[in-house]
């Protein structure tokens, strides 16, 4: 049994054919953080600034960018309004995602952190929701169109809220 203060985190590590200063703008700016995960954004980016979007239909992710260093590592809390995760439920600033970007080649590799998240049941349902957007992030920074998302159209049943 899992103790209350136990927490989990994810990893992941992506290539993305873009510079950094390129991917950096898909996860900063509003109208392009949507062209990869969601039906809005709300975002800040400065230290204390709002994190906000609407992932899915009626699952809003909201946190605040804590540490950015552009385009290298970008830090922001995460959780979902009102507790929208079911039991499992990460509220708003309860996690943390970590993000850097290294140049590598004509490229960027991308690690990912998703840290204090409840246990293994959030870390598994967050790290498929994760392993859906950064695909599609791969295909928008690198100038692609990663077409309608189908977790928005409700055609997926692997379709998790927690992003």
């Amino acid at each position: 049994m899992e103790s209350a203060t136990e927490t989990v985190a994810i990893e992941r590590e992506i290539l993305i054919e873009a510079r950094p200063e390129t991917v950096w703008e898909f996860l900063v700016d509003p109208d392009k953080a949507v062209r990869w995960m969601g039906q809005f954004a709300e975002l800040e980016p400065r230290p204390g600034g709002i994190y906000r979007i609407g992932v899915i239909p009626g699952h809003v992710a909201r946190g605040a960018f804590v540490e950015l260093d552009p385009p290298h590592r970008l830090v922001f809390t995460w959780g979902w309004e009102e507790g929208e995760d079911g039991p499992a439920s990460v509220l708003p600033g309860m996690s943390t995602v970590e993000i850097e970007l290294t140049p590598d080649g004509n490229g960027t590799r991308l690690h990912f952190t998703h840290r204090d998240l409840p246990g293994a049941e959030s870390a598994e349902s967050h790290g498929r929701g994760w392993d859906h957007y950064m695909s599609r992030l791969v295909t928008a920074a690198a100038g692609g169109d990663p077409g309608v998302d189908s977790w928005l159209e409700g055609t997926t049943t692997e379709q998790g809220a927690s992003a």
